[in-house]
């Protein structure tokens, strides 16, 4: 129990029942509240990262749990943005597009192989996380004082957190569609072993 109940995957977990909370203040327009909120979150995503490394308290449940939190607060931000029209509706699309196609390909490459593929974060998959990060904190930030943000800083946000975004989804891709291959490759390569009592007979003879 101790293993899991960590410092880290406490802080992935708060971050997770944040969410209900911030869509709330959201739906209630408080969008300072909201914004405190999310910012803290993004916070402890950084900090249980840092506290696991130092501390060498990396977990199984941690590796899957944080990035789950990370992309379950994004999705649901941009969700309750775009119906609030704060957020382009096509870019709302691309976001969660982007994460449906990478989870149901790996589980696509899981079933067709039965191997578990290693899901390393490439840099693009970052990046795209930190402009999705900023394009809600600017929105919100928008949504507080419309003068704190130019409509142009804010488009040009947008349109590199979308390039990004369908990027890293097509970078993912590729990654699996090489893993594809490369098990293919080394199963069709493989010797298959001979029957036991094929050799025995042969013995025999």
């Amino acid at each position: 129990m101790l293993t899991v109940l960590t410092v880290p995957n406490l802080l992935t977990l708060l971050r997770i029942v944040a969410i209900p909370v911030f869509l709330i203040l959201l739906e209630d327009l408080r969008y300072r509240e909201a914004l405190g909120l999310f910012v803290a979150a993004g916070l402890t995503d950084a900090l249980d990262g840092a506290i696991a490394r130092l501390t060498h308290t990396k977990t199984t449940l941690g590796a899957f749990l944080d990035p789950a939190a990370d992309k379950a607060l994004l999705v649901s931000a941009f969700i309750a943005l775009g119906f609030m029209h704060a957020v382009p509706r096509w870019l709302v699309v691309l976001v969660i597009s982007r994460d449906v196609i990478v989870v149901l390909g790996y589980f696509l490459l899981f079933v067709m192989t039965g191997q578990r593929m290693d899901v390393v974060p490439a840099a693009s998959g970052k990046a795209s996380t930190a402009l999705q990060l900023l394009s809600v904190t600017v929105v919100l930030l928008a949504l507080i004082d419309p003068d704190l943000v130019s409509p142009n800083v804010e488009r040009g946000i947008f349109y590199a957190t979308a390039a990004v975004t369908a990027f890293a989804g097509l970078q993912y891709m590729y990654r699996g569609l090489a893993w594809l291959q490369r098990e293919e490759t080394a199963t069709a390569g493989a010797v298959p072993c001979a029957d036991p009592r094929e050799r025995s007979m042969t013995r025999r003879e």
